[in-house]
């Protein structure tokens, strides 16, 4: 499978959200029928939409909010939440600093020792609401973490990296061993991040109870651009998919895998459920929202490295409350509003009942979708980046 790039060399061809398209069949269903819920280690969501771990986009009083509407949100506990008693402060220096300053600003900001007694007091502040707690922590810091987690009363831990594996090879220090370390939390652990059919295997056999897909695709993450890596989203969870199948039919356990990143609204939401995904991850699209910490701006994890930041801070803009943005009403024609509610109406003109229908829609390959007699649509956005539009 490739094709060749030169003499040589083959490359595989691989595709993202923007050059397919969701092909209905011979049936509709109303869509106040369809099934949008997914169950992960036994817990119930109502909707398979994960607000990502990411300090512009979810806090304690997020994490509460998007339980109480039916999802999920991860608290990073190497955020400035569990390093400042008073993370606002740190936050409006963030959203306030001039774009060529912030980078370093965040370094700054983010060399503050994360403080044990914090991660318990925010799980605990999570959990006091009534909702099921989420929190992530890098490989290197996961055995603490993951302990404390626990003690505290977490639901799920996930451990995330730029790139995970089950053989990290360092001489510097300890790697995690996956392994041993899923087998001794007594909550769910999902990994992640990969976007291939081996590695999501090897954690799967490693014992994840769920797999995060996709490298650099997220609107804040600039890993692409600094490492040059990264497989696009629709086949990097075709494959991964394709590895759950495999596993459970070889192992009876179903592990669900996650489309973390690279969409804008909620078509490219359907696109991943098509794909294969049993839930999505996103960070931008909660960023623009009232009750997000970050005030209309986004900010990715990797943005605080010390030698070779992978992320940015961009303006995302307020668009509507949380509630709006997941279960509507939209008031915005862009699909950034009522992501549910755009999932149930693909679902229902696609004929799929459940998300696992959804997963087996036709697929076709169609670069022009979004460009596709769209000129008055392409003209006007042209119009409204121009200075003092009013369009």
């Amino acid at each position: 499978m490739g094709m060749w790039i030169g003499r040589g060399r083959k490359a595989r061809r691989c595709y993202g959200f923007d050059e397919i398209a969701l092909a209905p069949g011979v049936k509709t269903i109303d869509p106040v029928e369809v099934d949008t819920s997914w169950t992960f280690a036994g817990y119930q969501f109502g909707h398979p939409v994960i607000a990502a771990a990411m300090d512009g986009v979810v806090d304690v009083r997020l994490a509460v909010e998007m339980g109480k509407l039916g999802g999920l949100a991860v608290l990073n506990l190497e955020g400035i939440q569990t390093r400042y008693e008073n993370p606002e402060q740190v936050k409006e220096k963030i959203i306030k600093a001039r774009q060529n300053e912030v980078t370093a600003l965040i370094q700054s900001c983010y060399r503050e020792p994360v403080k044990e007694e914090l991660i318990t007091r925010r799980i605990k502040e999570i959990k006091k609401g009534g909702v099921i707690c989420a929190v992530s922590a890098i490989p290197q810091k996961a055995e603490r973490y993951g302990v404390l987690a626990e003690e505290a009363g977490a639901d799920i831990f996930v451990v995330q990296s730029t790139v995970s594996s089950v053989t990290h090879i360092s001489k510097r220090y300890e790697p995690l061993d996956i392994k041993a370390f899923c087998r001794k939390m007594r909550i769910p652990v999902i990994l992640g991040n990969c976007v291939t059919y081996e590695v999501a295997l090897q954690l799967m056999e490693a014992g994840a109870g769920g797999i995060l897909v996709g490298i650099g695709p997220g609107a804040a993450c600039t890993t692409r651009e600094v490492l040059g890596i990264g497989v696009p989203q629709v086949t990097a969870t075709c494959d991964c998919a394709a590895a759950r199948d495999f596993y459970h039919k070889m192992c009876g356990r179903y592990v669900p895998i996650i489309t973390d990143g690279g969409m804008t609204g909620s078509g490219d939401i359907c696109k991943a459920i098509a794909s294969g995904a049993d839930a999505v991850m996103v960070g931008s699209i909660f960023a623009r929202a009232e009750e997000a910490p970050g005030k209309g701006f986004h900010w990715g994890m990797a943005t605080s490295d010390e030698n070779l930041p992978r992320g940015t801070r961009v303006s995302v803009g307020i668009t509507g409350t949380l509630k709006e943005i997941l279960l509507g009403p939209a008031r915005v024609d862009d699909g950034s509003q009522n992501l549910v509610g755009a999932l149930r109406t693909s679902m229902g003109s696609l004929g799929c009942k459940s998300l696992r229908e959804m997963q087996l829609v036709e697929i076709t390959i169609a670069p022009s979708i979004k460009t596709e007699g769209k000129v008055f649509q392409s003209a006007r956005k042209a119009a409204s980046l121009l200075p003092d539009s009013k369009v």
